[in-house]
Formats: C-alpha cells, sequence, structure tokens
C-alpha cells in the first residue's frame, strides 16, 4: 500500500477513526495490523476482498430482508480490514457489559417478582407495565439461576470523544454471532497473511460455551439434559444462525410443530417417539411461543409450553417476558438501575437519552428534532428512526406530528457521529461508520465473547449500520496481553 492510499483512510471530520490517529498515524494497537497491509497494494487489497465476498456466496452464508423484493435472501456483505481492541480497553468493556447483564437480570427478576423498584418510585410504574415487553403471565416465574439473560448483544458505539457508549440492550432474541464466527473463518481462509505477528483471540469456540450454558439452565435433577433450536422457519431473517447453531452444537433444529407438551413435558416428535426435551434456545419472539397464553393464532410456538415452564418442567432461553429489557426507554433508566442493585456507577455510560413522555423533554426535543435522532422505544434494525440533520422537512414534520400523538412510544437522542474503520474499495481504503455488538452468555457464569459483530455503514456518509438496511460487518479482533504490552 502507498503512501497516498494510507493517507486515504484517515478519519472523516469530527469522529474517531478505530485504526488511525486524527495526522492519518496508526495507532498503537493497529501499527502491525497496517505494517502487514501495507505490503499489499490496492489491487491485490481488492482482489482479497472479491475473494472473501465469493467465499461467503459459495458458502451459502446470507441473511434474508423483509420486504425487500419479496423478501430475497442476500449473500453477507463482509468487508476485509478488521476493527481492533487491545487486551486492556476490552477489559473494560467485558467489565461494563457484565455490569449490565447482572443489573438487567436482577431488574427482571424483581419486576417478575415483588416490584420493590417501581414501588419505591426508581422507574415509573407506567412506563414498564403498560409496555408491550411485559407479560403478566410471566409473574413469579424463577429461571434457573436467577438468569433471565441468557444471551444478550448489547450494542455500542464510541463518540467522537473517543468514549464507548451503551446504545441499546438487546437480550430477547438477539442476532448475528453467526456472522461473527463466520467472518473469522472467511478471513483465515481467504485472508491468513493479515493475522501473522498478532496474538488474536479466538471466537470458535463460542458454541461450546453456548451448549454448555444452555445445559445449565436444565431443569434440577436432569442428569442427561437435552437442548434444541427453537426457529420460526427457514424463511426467517435470521435462519441462517438458527441451522447454524444447532449443528455447531450438535443439537436438533425444531419447529413448533416438531415439539408437544405430553404428560406433563415438553417431547420432541422423531422417528422412534417422543423424547423428552428440556433446553429450549428459542428464536422466536414471545406472542408466539404458546397459542394458549398469548397469540392464539400463532403457529410457531407449543400450546402448553408456558404450563410446562412456570412447572419448572423445562428451560426457555431466553425467558420469556424479558424483552420489557429492550425497550428503549427502560433503557434511559439503566443508569438507575445499575445504581439501584448493584450500589455501583456503570462502566459504559449510556448515550444521553430525552424521553419524549416526560414533559420537558417532550418540549426541548419538539424545539430541536432537526438536531436530534428520535427513535420508537418498541422498534428495532434501525426502523423508525429519523436522524434529523439528515431528514428532510417533510420527514421532520412528519416525526413532530407522531411524537406529539403518542410521546410515551418515542425517546431522543444526540447525534453519535460514529467511530469509522476503514474498508477496502477498488481505489483503496475509505472510512466508514461502525458500530459494535458484543455477545453475552449467562448462566452459572457470565461469559463475553472476545469480539463481536462490527456492523458497517457501506454507504459514503451514511450511520445506518444494519444489514437489513445496506450495512455490513467486519471482523473484530481482540488483542493479547502481547499486542496490550506494545
Amino acid at each position: 500500500m502507498n503512501q497516498s492510499q494510507t493517507q486515504g483512510s484517515a478519519p472523516v471530520a469530527a469522529t474517531f477513526d478505530e485504526l488511525f490517529d486524527g495526522q492519518g498515524t496508526p495507532r498503537a494497537k493497529a501499527e502491525l495490523l497496517v505494517e502487514r497491509l501495507k505490503e499489499f497494494g490496492a489491487a491485490e487489497l481488492f482482489a482479497h476482498q472479491r475473494a472473501a465476498a465469493a467465499k461467503l456466496r459459495d458458502l451459502g452464508i446470507t441473511f434474508y430482508v423483509y420486504g425487500h423484493d419479496a423478501g430475497k435472501e442476500k449473500v453477507w456483505p463482509f468487508d476485509v480490514i478488521p476493527r481492533i481492541f487491545d487486551g486492556g480497553e476490552w477489559a473494560t468493556i467485558e467489565r461494563g457489559l457484565a455490569q449490565r447483564v447482572e443489573a438487567l437480570n436482577h431488574f427482571l427478576a424483581d419486576l417478575y417478582g415483588d416490584q420493590k423498584i417501581l414501588a419505591d418510585g426508581i422507574i415509573p410504574r407506567e412506563l414498564v407495565l403498560k409496555q408491550k415487553g411485559y407479560l403478566e403471565a410471566c409473574r413469579g416465574i424463577v429461571p434457573r439461576h436467577g438468569s433471565w439473560c441468557n444471551i444478550s448483544g448489547t450494542d455500542l458505539v464510541r463518540g467522537g470523544d473517543g468514549q464507548m457508549y451503551v446504545l441499546e440492550d438487546n437480550c430477547r432474541v438477539p442476532s448475528g454471532v453467526s456472522y461473527v464466527l463466520e467472518n473469522r473463518a472467511v478471513m483465515k481462509r481467504t485472508f491468513p497473511e493479515v493475522f501473522e505477528g498478532l496474538q488474536v483471540q479466538p471466537v470458535e469456540d463460542y458454541p461450546e460455551r453456548l451448549l454448555q450454558m444452555l445445559l445449565e439452565m436444565a431443569p434440577e435433577g436432569v442428569d442427561e439434559p437435552r437442548a434444541v433450536v427453537l426457529t420460526p422457519g427457514s424463511y426467517n431473517s435470521a435462519y441462517f444462525e438458527h441451522s447454524f447453531l444447532a449443528q455447531q452444537m450438535g443439537v436438533e433444529l425444531v419447529q413448533g410443530s416438531d415439539l408437544v407438551v405430553h404428560d406433563g413435558r415438553v417431547r420432541m416428535r422423531t422417528t422412534s417417539g417422543l423424547v423428552r426435551v428440556d433446553v429450549i434456545y428459542r428464536r422466536i419472539d414471545d406472542d408466539f411461543l404458546d397459542p394458549k397464553v398469548f397469540r392464539k393464532d400463532s403457529l410457531l410456538g407449543v400450546p402448553g409450553i408456558m404450563d410446562v415452564y412456570r412447572a419448572g418442567r423445562v428451560a426457555i432461553v431466553n425467558a420469556p417476558g424479558n424483552g420489557v429489557a429492550d425497550d428503549k426507554a427502560v433503557y434511559a433508566y439503566l443508569p438507575r438501575i445499575i445504581e439501584y442493585y448493584l450500589k455501583q456507577e456503570p462502566v459504559i455510560p449510556n448515550v444521553p437519552t430525552y424521553l419524549c413522555r416526560e414533559e420537558k423533554d417532550l418540549r426541548y426535543v419538539l424545539e430541536n428534532l432537526e438536531e436530534l435522532v428520535i427513535k420508537p422505544t418498541d422498534a428495532s434494525g434501525g426502523y423508525g428512526i429519523v436522524i434529523g440533520p439528515k431528514a428532510s422537512k417533510a420527514e421532520i414534520a412528519e416525526a413532530r406530528e407522531r411524537v406529539k400523538a403518542e410521546p410515551e412510544r418515542y425517546i431522543a437522542q444526540p447525534v453519535i457521529n460514529l467511530s469509522t474503520v476503514p474498508i477496502v474499495t477498488e481505489d483503496g481504503w475509505d472510512p466508514r461508520h461502525v458500530d459494535l455488538r458484543p455477545f453475552v452468555l449467562c448462566g452459572q457464569s457470565t461469559y463475553v465473547l472476545p469480539g463481536g459483530l462490527t456492523r458497517v455503514a457501506l454507504r459514503k456518509g451514511s450511520l445506518v449500520v444494519n444489514s437489513s438496511q445496506g450495512g455490513g460487518s467486519k471482523d473484530t479482533w481482540v488483542l493479547g496481553t502481547e499486542e496490550v504490552a506494545r
């Protein structure tokens, strides 16, 4: 790589670049990587990029986009320049994620138990009990080990000040970890040279750790627990991940029609008869789990499964009802939740957030819509978001009317100019905005996967990183102790 190409990857104005400082000099953690990449010219680097895309296509690593060309299946978009964390910074992130999951487990246990946090006025009662993520049917249930958030994917962003922030929590059915594993595998197959001299922490043991956590959640007294992955079917946007994780763990991938409640247990239909199922890693939303309790028209779940779950004769992972923790209004109260249960300050702060349900915040938001990001509290995937500085006058006017009509459904945040990492283009490197979704497993203990899913906005200048809206991904490296010492 020549000097002009290196300069071409310098950060855009008012952003923090993960690999280069403001003068275009490689950061200490990235020196070896940049040195390695300099050995390749633009054409050769782009050839590696094409090879990675071809490998993803050949392996059938895909995702679905609902409402786009009739839910067209697409090859997973990937860029070969990795994102790097040194071990010291990652240790802080690990600590912050573990703290957050611990606080959320306490919160959910309390919410579906004595509701002390509501009685003490730490969080408004109506904010929680009236949102669709709260399930009265789960009141009184106590998951094994007190773990409601067995698999979480907390979205992190770094601002222009270099500070890492929590953007949102994903505790219900977070997706993306299969792409973390496949990104690493594709990098090693198509670009092994880039790893030379770097001690990158492995991610390949995640399926083994996931299975171990699932079996830890099995009902007490079960000697040889059986786990399954419950999928809504092959047309789900994350079906690749469902089948991938089931295959990697060596467990059955099932649909609701494959399971039945019989003699007080959940059982799986097989060619040799019914066999007991002890742990269900469900990849369907709460509403569809049990037509006897939730949506009566659901064909995706298992009639009567909630009775078995309540009786403690099957584990459902993640626990039904924990979607209340994903609500963006609840997110705004997480610092208070951490203080209430753990008597600690958050290790990783939230993005400053305005609750439109509160009169003072609503007034500020309506006066400053052009400068803020407006988000529905119950949406995901980047849908329904209005980015004020990039919105048209018509879009601002429409957002204003929606917020005024239902203020309790919206929050607002300042625009975070997401940090950047270069991507490969035909002309060399060019910076693009990124976020990060690390994955945390929580059973008897807590494990944070070293790295996570770095999502990248492939369109120049875009802040939207979701794959469903044109984003891509990168391999995420956490360096070992040798690189930290550099």
